[in-house]
């Protein structure tokens, strides 16, 4: 074997930040070392990695085939270092990413926990739509995820955390919000404004009309919750969302929840993880404390 670790991670950094200065700051290195890490690592390759555009290094198509595979090699040589250091499992960087609900409504309480109680793991959260969460995962960039609703690749193991279910709101000045529930001829014939194509809520949301509502007017599609609520409020539109992401609006008389029984939006929100990582003791005090987290809330509701 001619590469180094070293020159692994000098090259995940640059990856990651496509900047050999910033990439020297993260690794405490300085700039020429850098890049002359990276200059060996493309000549005992035979390829050049990346494409160079000013100050800018974007991947080429050798650094895009490489780097789930250098994120796979740093990541087990992690998995030997916790195993050399059984004295101290609970400690290290850990990569969660989460949708959106889980992100806004559970993680920043699981953080909380997990900063009091294991204070040398350290966990670097992102957020994305359930289908950035699957990409991510088995291109190596995150060591966890969290989504809603299904994952049928094999790739992935998969773990249900927590239920929840979706829910059609108005406001309570809309048309609707007068009726004891809204018809299926009501809503085919509403203003929708909906999660993005990839999200595991409109993911959801479309499978279980699917069959009941031939054909859906959505007028507008947003990433953030917070657009889309905001649009709702103003009593034009109507949108599904998680519980989760309503619960307050609809206690405090800004959104109202349209009662259809016709249609079934039962979900949860799950872990997820490369099926072939082995075992991370991080990954499992995660799963662990978040588990514990969400039987508390039980009790309390």
């Amino acid at each position: 074997m001619k590469y180094s670790l070293k020159q692994i991670t000098v090259f995940d950094a640059v990856a990651s930040l496509e900047s050999v200065s910033a990439a020297a700051r993260k690794l405490s290195m300085t700039q020429s070392a850098v890049s002359m890490s990276l200059a060996q690592l493309e000549n005992l390759l035979g390829r050049p990695l990346f494409i160079r555009q000013g100050n800018r290094l974007t991947l080429s198509h050798w650094g895009n085939w490489l780097r789930p595979k250098a994120r796979r090699l740093l990541q087990e040589a992690q998995h030997i270092e916790f195993g050399l250091h059984e004295q101290h499992l609970i400690s290290g960087q850990f990569r969660l990413c989460s949708s959106q609900t889980a992100a806004e409504h559970l993680i920043p309480e699981l953080i909380s926990k997990i900063d009091t109680d294991f204070p040398e793991l350290r966990i670097d959260l992102s957020v994305e739509n359930t289908e950035n969460v699957i990409e991510g995962l088995l291109n190596y960039e995150f060591d966890l995820g969290i989504i809603e609703g299904r994952n049928d690749d094999s790739r992935l193991h998969k773990e249900r955390w927590i239920d929840d279910h979706l829910v059609i709101i108005s406001s309570p000045n809309h048309p609707y919000a007068k009726y004891e529930s809204a018809s299926l001829s009501q809503l085919e014939q509403a203003k929708w404004v909906l999660r993005e194509q990839g999200a595991g809520t409109r993911r959801i949301f479309e499978g279980a009309i699917h069959g009941i509502i031939e054909k859906l007017n959505v007028w507008k599609e947003y990433e953030q919750v917070p657009v889309l609520k905001a649009l709702v409020k103003n009593g034009q539109y109507i949108s599904s969302l998680p519980y989760l992401d309503v619960e307050k609006d609809v206690a405090n008389g800004e959104l109202v929840i349209l009662a259809t029984p016709q249609i079934n939006m039962q979900r949860h929100l799950s872990f997820i993880w490369r099926a072939d990582s082995g075992d991370n003791p991080l990954r499992d005090c995660i799963i662990t404390e978040a588990k514990r987290l969400s039987r508390m809330r039980q009790v309390k509701s």
